[in-house]
């Protein structure tokens, strides 16, 4: 019976550990060049069944609270599709964007990372700079320095991989940039943005900030393509064209916008399961609100669970393992008495939300032809409103995104930071692929 005994206690170790998955099978200090290291033959092989060559472009994206980063790789129809996911190790603070040096906070938000990003003289094994601030951050006040993605699983900011996850995630950019990719999208989101999550966190003061990252989540969940992000007004806005060939500044006012109509169909579709979806959450969380733990409860957590066992890494834990649901009256009466659910709420570092929130769409930031001559609204100051379908024009028609880059084999992907650079229309009739 000690065997058994002996098998069970390992399987719950490797259990444990979390983000030290089967990439760990190796000792990655062995590795005699890592910077030039090939991909794994096992995901070579998933490329070529895939449609995908192996220099194809590459799109990072992370979800905070699910603890993932993904990469998404080009395939030869210029569509990207999911090839790898790696649970991430160790991130600090809580769910929000990074606001300022010493926070903590690991951003979010959408950052444009060219061959520069790559640091292979990292002491965390090998990392990738996340280009914060972006001038979105820059332009909103936002602050701090070497945010990264890198192995070692320990992070103050970053997002902290184990060196063995970082070794392939380091080797699919460079075998990107080395197929002629210009910048590599990285999308960094406090969680998956669907309806059920939209409407668990709709409590939360950053949610504005959340709904206008939507907009560029769900360009990229309808087009499969990483979208063409700019910023103005101190805005990220997505797959938009200015008129007249204008530039967009950061700090400046949008100037009138234009999108084709390529997309109409499919994001009315997309838009409308959305808000079927929406609606029904808000019945499902009434009179609720989520509790977004806190780094130290999340360690706590894992603190808990590995006890006796002495683990190679030492991830910080799941925020929705650790976080809860808890009834506003009942989150009034913790710790202690307070006057209202207000109070609860802002004592749990929210804010209320007041009337339920309309479900952020792509659409929301697109402006009408009709209305080209304001410039497009952000969801992050709208006002609240009621769960509803799909935005729509003064005519009737639902407002789309134009498509990004057709063929991001053709032409490497657009850099996010394209401002204050005249560019050329980037739609093209969107079909089905």
């Amino acid at each position: 019976m000690r065997w058994k005994s002996t098998a069970l206690a390992l399987t719950f170790v490797a259990a444990l550990a979390g983000c030290n998955d089967t990439l760990d099978s190796f000792d990655p200090a062995s590795v005699s060049n890592k910077v030039e290291h090939p991909l794994p033959s096992k995901i070579l092989a998933e490329m070529k069944a895939k449609g995908m060559d192996r220099n194809s472009p590459i799109a990072i994206r992370i979800l905070k609270e699910e603890g993932v980063l993904e990469i998404w790789k080009a395939k030869t129809n210029g569509r990207f599709d999911k090839i790898k996911e790696y649970e991430i190790c160790a991130w600090s603070g809580r769910l929000g964007p990074k606001m300022k040096e010493g926070d903590r906070q690991a951003p979010e938000g959408f950052y444009p990372l060219s061959p520069h990003h790559l640091n292979p003289n990292s002491k965390y094994y090998l990392a990738i700079n996340t280009g914060f601030p972006n001038r979105y951050d820059q332009s909103n006040g936002r602050n701090g320095t070497n945010l990264m993605i890198h192995g070692a699983c320990s992070s103050s900011g970053c997002y902290s991989m184990t060196d063995a996850q970082i070794l392939e995630i380091y080797a699919f950019a460079r075998d990107a940039f080395k197929g002629g990719q210009q910048t590599i999208q990285l999308q960094a989101f406090p969680f998956r943005m669907t309806a059920e999550n939209m409407a668990r966190h709709r409590h939360s003061q950053h949610y504005p900030f959340w709904e206008m990252l939507k907009v560029g989540y769900d360009n990229f969940e309808v087009t499969k393509r990483p979208p063409e992000v700019a910023i103005c007004d101190k805005k990220y806005v997505f797959n938009q064209q200015a008129a007249d060939g204008k530039t967009l500044s950061a700090t400046a006012a949008c100037p009138p916008m234009s999108t084709p109509p390529a997309l109409q169909a499919a994001l009315a579709s997309y838009n409308a399961a959305y808000s079927k979806d929406y609606a029904k959450a808000l019945k499902k969380y009434d009179g609720k609100i989520w509790y977004d733990p806190t780094e130290a409860e999340r360690k706590a957590l894992v603190a808990n669970q590995r006890k006796g066992h002495d683990l190679a890494y030492a991830p910080t834990g799941s925020a929705l393992k650790a976080g809860k649901l808890l009834k506003i009256e009942d989150a009034a009466n913790q710790s202690r008495p307070v006057a209202s659910a207000t109070a609860a709420i802002e004592r749990l570092a929210v804010q209320p939300a007041g009337a339920p929130q309309a479900p952020a769409s792509a659409a929301a930031q697109v402006p009408t032809a009709a209305t080209q001559a304001t410039p497009p609204q952000s969801t992050a100051t709208a006002a609240p409103a009621t769960a509803a379908p799909a935005p729509a024009s003064p005519a009737g028609q639902t407002v789309a995104v134009p498509v990004p880059q057709p063929n991001p084999l053709a032409a490497p992907v657009a850099p996010v930071e394209t401002a204050e650079t005249k560019k050329k229309p980037f739609w093209k009739i969107w079909q089905s692929q």
